[in-house]
């Protein structure tokens, strides 16, 4: 694997090959120990690049930048909800919070993106679902509707990287992404400007793919003429899609449950999605499942938040005490409760994400 794609579907699965080549750290058991969320327990959170300077600054109860952003490319979908768990959990620890609704890069990145009012259109249900899982008005921004110093300091950092960096980092040089990076390196140090929050260590949650704009942005954060510090990233497993191969995807939206499907629809692709069962239920409970391969697992794995069951679930699995179909039940009813709990919410916030995207 030469190139990691962050605009692709596929999900990394070679680990140690990604940490070798692209230097990173694997996130070690003295750090996770000392941060109480489930994605750091169960090992979610696999790698990092200088999380020591945030996990000092936690510790001594300083404040950090917390940033992370998401293209406002479709409705959210459990993949993205577990970027926003993380968000929400560094909120938790007293950060600054800067989390971009990404509408401008939507549209210069997406194809499928035809104009900006379709990127607005569809951030205003992605508020709505950020503000239902845990966020205020204060910690999120539209990148359309940013301060003019925002947009003066992108095109700054349009000329401390040139087409020969970007193509070397990307493997190829298209004029539409190379827009939207630049407002994502934007997105991840303008909080360290002065008319912002000032120099400090900053923190942003990616899956491994993200890793390219995670280097391109470390690289130059050194090249300004400012006295930023070097932003630090954790790297979490992809939610694993429901179809093998695949990370969940809104471009494949069979591999994904959204956060406005119906108790229904998310039923049916539970019912459906791929566990590596054995041939026969004798098979099963002779000799257990492989709950190691099972999508249905990784589900649970991400978003139940009880160790108890999610520990329930898998040594009845392993034993074979509990065949697939059983086991698709407890997730469809847990998860089937939470959507319809978030929809209630999402909605009643639907006025306050208008004003957010519109001013």
């Amino acid at each position: 694997m030469a190139k990691i794609d962050p605009w692709g579907s596929n999900a990394v699965n070679d680990y140690e090959h990604v940490f070798k080549k692209f230097g990173l750290t694997e996130f070690p058991e003295s750090m996770r120990s000392q941060l109480k969320h489930r994605f750091f327990k169960r090992n979610i959170v696999v790698a990092h690049r200088d999380f020591e300077k945030v996990l000092k600054r936690i510790k001594e109860k300083k404040k950090f930048i917390n940033i992370t952003g998401i293209a406002s490319s479709g409705p959210y979908h459990l993949g993205h909800k577990a970027d926003l768990d993380l968000f929400v959990f560094f909120k938790s620890l007293g950060a600054k919070n800067y989390f971009c609704v990404c509408d401008i890069d939507a549209y210069c990145s997406r194809e499928k993106i035809k104009s900006i009012a379709q990127a607005k259109e569809i951030a205003v249900q992605n508020v709505a679902d950020a503000l239902a899982l845990g966020l205020n008005k204060k910690d999120i921004y539209v990148q359309g509707n940013k301060e003019k110093e925002y947009y003066s300091f992108a095109f700054e950092i349009g000329k401390k990287i040139t087409a020969k960096t970007f193509e070397a980092i990307y493997g190829h040089l298209d004029l539409g992404k190379v827009s939207a990076n630049l407002l994502q390196y934007a997105d991840i140090l303008h909080g360290q400007l002065p008319e912002y929050s000032g120099k400090m260590p900053s923190i942003t949650g990616i899956g491994l793919d993200q890793d390219p704009h995670a280097r391109a942005t470390r690289d130059v954060s050194k090249r300004l003429p400012y006295d930023l510090e070097t932003p630090s990233f954790i790297y979490f497993r992809h939610q694993s899609g429901l179809k093998e191969g695949r990370k969940m995807s809104s471009s494949h939206p069979e591999t994904a449950i959204f956060l406005n499907d119906s108790e229904q629809d998310a039923k049916k692709k539970i019912s459906n999605c791929f566990t590596g069962g054995r041939p026969t239920a004798e098979e099963q409970r002779r000799l257990g499942g492989k709950p190691e391969i099972c999508k249905k697992y990784k589900l649970d794995l991400f978003h139940l938040e009880s160790d108890a069951k999610l520990k329930d679930i898998l040594e009845k699995c392993k034993s074979g005490q509990r065949l697939c179909g059983e086991c698709k039940k407890l997730t469809i009813d847990y998860l089937g409760k939470f959507l319809k709990e978030h929809q209630a919410k999402a909605k009643k916030n639907l006025p306050k994400a208008k004003k957010i995207v519109y001013g």
